[in-house]
């Protein structure tokens, strides 16, 4: 056996994720136990929410032009949030360092245009891995995109891990900034990102009150949805395209709910989240049996009514089935770590449009 892969061949050695979402609310952290295959055990879970000072400094770096020596110095501030988040982990679970094999740092996505051949993420895997001890993959996304690939969705090869024992066709949809879906058959993954999750929501929210967000969809159950607005919003090209395919946060222009009142327009961009996952539909092989929602978007019940509306099985959170919506995503880079430090795809053909299953990641020793 290679010494550098003893660690995760130990039945009893946790892996770490860390994820920092497109909502910019804060650093999610999760355990987990696997072989980059098979998902033996989940474990505990916390995260270090952003301060409003930070939460705007990181969205003051979002797009394609951001100023370097900027985006330098929230991304080292990112990392030690991150750091933190990573000690908070281990105090909450009890556990020493030396018992876990790998971190996976996704960072935060800052600009993603992969028809461009562009994916960033900020995030220093070299530091984080001297700041806590242990090793670190970081850079998860640039050799999908690299070899034609849209760098997003990764987390469906998870989804498929922890779907081994539900029934199929299953879709899971995750509401995060943007949204995607992964549709698990017996034999086959699908995935692509549907449009937006929270963050036009967020966004108009923050600019309309003040607020980070429509807090159990208190704003939009408020008002009324402008039927006009919303189809100049479903207008967009996006949704025609066949997947694989993959959005930025900030990839649909809300010009159309301008001139809305405050809680009209958060109602006509809860509806717009829910149709445009509605409009997936007509691209899945065979129809989902159940949806299963993980996400920010899932705490929203305004969203979770709307999705209910439109799509005619079941939608549920995944805490239906036994799984942490708050930890999903964390736990994916865990697992895709373990793969990545074993040379295992990240990414398939169906589920990026990659060319061929890719694997990717950067290694950042803590030595």
């Amino acid at each position: 056996m290679d010494d550098r892969n003893r660690d995760l061949w130990d039945p009893t050695r946790w892996f770490l994720g860390l994820m920092s979402g497109t909502s910019l609310d804060g650093i999610d952290a999760a355990l987990i136990r696997c072989d980059g295959q098979k998902l033996f055990e989940r474990g505990a879970f916390a995260t270090v929410s952003y301060t409003a000072d930070f939460r705007d400094a990181l969205r003051g770096v979002l797009g394609p032009d951001g100023d370097a020596t900027e985006i330098a110095t929230v991304a080292r501030a990112l990392t030690l949030r991150a750091a933190e988040a990573v000690g908070a982990l281990l105090t909450e679970a009890g556990l020493a360092k030396d018992r876990v094999g790998l971190i996976g740092f996704h960072g935060h996505t800052i600009w993603h245009d992969p028809a461009a051949g562009v994916t960033h993420q900020i995030g220093d895997g070299a530091l984080l891995a001297s700041a806590t001890g242990i090793d670190v993959i970081s850079d998860f996304r640039s050799r999908d995109v690299a070899t034609g690939g849209e760098g997003a969705p990764l987390a469906p090869l998870y989804h498929q891990a922890l779907a081994a024992d539900l029934e199929k066709p299953l879709a899971v949809l995750n509401l995060g900034g943007v949204g995607n879906v992964t549709w698990i058959g017996e034999n086959a993954l699908l995935a692509f990102d549907t449009g937006p999750g929270n963050a036009l929501i967020d966004d108009w929210v923050q600019a309309a009150t003040g607020q980070p967000l429509d807090r159990d969809g208190a704003l939009a159950r408020s008002g009324r949805v402008d039927g006009k607005a919303l189809s100049a919003l479903l207008e967009s090209a996006y949704f025609a395209r066949r997947p694989p395919k993959s959005l930025d946060r900030d990839a649909f222009d809300p010009a159309p709910i301008a001139g809305l009142s405050a809680a009209d327009g958060a109602a006509t961009l809860t509806a717009f989240t829910a149709a445009s996952v509605a409009g997936a539909l007509e691209h899945l092989p065979a129809p989902p049996r159940r949806w299963l929602v993980t996400g920010g978007g899932r705490h929203n019940p305004a969203i979770m009514a709307a999705l209910r509306e439109r799509l005619p099985v079941p939608v549920e959170p995944v805490e239906a089935v036994g799984w942490n919506g708050d930890a999903l995503e964390a736990q994916a880079f865990a697992y895709l770590a373990v793969r990545a430090r074993l040379g295992l795809p990240l990414s398939l053909p169906s589920t990026t449009g990659v060319r061929q299953p890719t694997s990717g990641g950067v290694l950042h020793r803590a030595a």
